[in-house]
């Protein structure tokens, strides 16, 4: 039926230079994920980690809904504030998108 025998290979025949050469684009792949996506990514997360733990009252807060007043409270997990007169809010920490310290004028983009 078949014309020819099938003969296994031994794997001595591909050498350990065909095997460096399959993974080599998985390890390349690898490293462009590591610079282009991983590595910004945890320095944003710090920097955002660092800037809730300096938050203080009187320091301008802005949530990640699109709020902005100004920082009348801080407790552990939750920032108390006041977006009007006597209109004061609570909010998670972590939901503060940007700190600008009191006395510091906004970015005009």
């Amino acid at each position: 039926m078949f014309a020819s025998p099938a003969y296994a290979s031994t794997g001595a025949a591909a050498g350990s230079g065909a095997l460096i050469a399959q993974f080599l684009p998985l390890v390349l792949i690898f490293v462009a994920f590591w610079f282009l996506l991983i590595r910004p990514q945890t320095k944003r997360a710090k920097q955002h980690r660092d800037m809730l733990a300096a938050v203080k009252k009187n320091d301008v807060a802005v949530t990640s809904g699109g709020l902005i007043g100004k920082v009348t409270k801080v407790d552990e997990n939750e920032v108390e504030v006041e977006i009007a007169p006597n209109v004061r809010v609570r909010v998670i920490k972590s939901m503060l998108s940007d700190i600008r310290p009191h006395g510091t004028k906004p970015a005009n983009d």
